[in-house]
């Protein structure tokens, strides 16, 4: 099957209120599944202090304790565009894209996903170091899951 006719299917699944789509054409085989809207999650909130509660003939006042904020952290999480799996290196025999500790640039290559037998670069959406990689080679991914964290 094309990719032309391929992403005129894909979008007409995305169009359309269909939520799910398999299409067998020959020996080919198609799937199209719509998965639901990406869930967003908050971070809790700093617990705030009460200041103590005034002890009967206490001389001094009591003292209010000013809320923490959140610390801001500067690192990136990089992201699975798709579902998938997740692959280090370009090929089973070749060394890996990149390693924990090591400066990466904007639109680098991370690793390949393969998806329906395409393989996807994932590229590193700003500079910076690889502190962690969150998932090992061959393993699944889904969307949205976190792959890498860069400082």
């Amino acid at each position: 099957m094309d990719l032309r006719k391929l992403k005129t299917l894909i979008d007409l699944v995305a169009e359309s209120d269909i939520a799910e789509l398999e299409i067998t054409e020959g020996e080919d085989k198609v799937k199209i599944v719509k998965s639901s809207a990406p869930v967003a999650y908050a971070a809790a909130p700093a617990p705030v202090h009460a200041a103590p509660a005034p002890v009967a003939n206490e001389s001094a006042a009591p003292v209010a304790l000013a809320p923490v904020a959140p610390v801001a952290l500067e690192a990136d999480t990089v992201k699975s565009p798709m579902v998938g799996t997740f692959y280090r290196s370009p090929s089973p025999g070749s060394a890996v894209f990149v390693e924990v500790g090591q400066s990466v640039q904007q639109g680098q290559p991370l690793c390949i996903i393969e998806a329906m037998k395409l393989l996807n670069e994932i590229e590193a959406d700003k500079a910076g170091v690889v502190k962690e990689i969150l998932v090992n080679n061959g393993e699944p991914v889904e969307y949205g899951q976190p792959l890498f964290v860069i400082v």
